[in-house]
């Protein structure tokens, strides 16, 4: 196998797996992978191991953290994001409701309301969904 193919072999790898474990992906995640895979891989390492299923912590409940975080950093889009990824993992509306409930007293209302987005949006989607199924 040539050095090119490997490579090749290596970028369509990594698109597939970040793929697989992200709601969704950045561009520059994209142009990283292209550019050097291998630093790529070391972060979807970290992502992987941060971000799914843990020893004791399921990853629903690792997102609702993660979610936590973005909100106090005023992350919205990244709030809603892995507010997706979280119900999709099994995170009910009202789990999430909970969570960013947890984030007022030591985030602050405007943390609170960043996270309050992704029940907003979930909520959305699944009107959506009502819809193009009635159809």
């Amino acid at each position: 196998m040539s050095k090119e193919t490997a490579r090749e072999k290596k970028i369509k790898e990594l698109t597939e797996r970040a793929t697989k474990t992200r709601e969704s992906r950045p561009l520059h995640w994209a142009y990283l992978i292209q550019t050097d895979p291998e630093m790529f891989e070391t972060y979807q390492n970290v992502y992987e191991k941060s971000l799914l299923d843990g020893k004791e912590l399921p990853a629903k409940y690792r997102e609702l953290i993660c979610m936590g975080i973005l909100a106090f950093k005023g992350n919205r889009d990244a709030v809603i994001s892995h507010g997706r990824r979280a119900h999709g993992l099994g995170a009910t509306l009202q789990e999430i409701l909970d969570a960013a409930e947890t984030t007022l007293i030591p985030g602050g209302a405007p943390t609170c309301s960043t996270y309050l987005a992704a029940a907003e949006a979930i909520e959305e989607d699944e009107k959506k969904e009502k819809t193009t199924k009635k159809r």
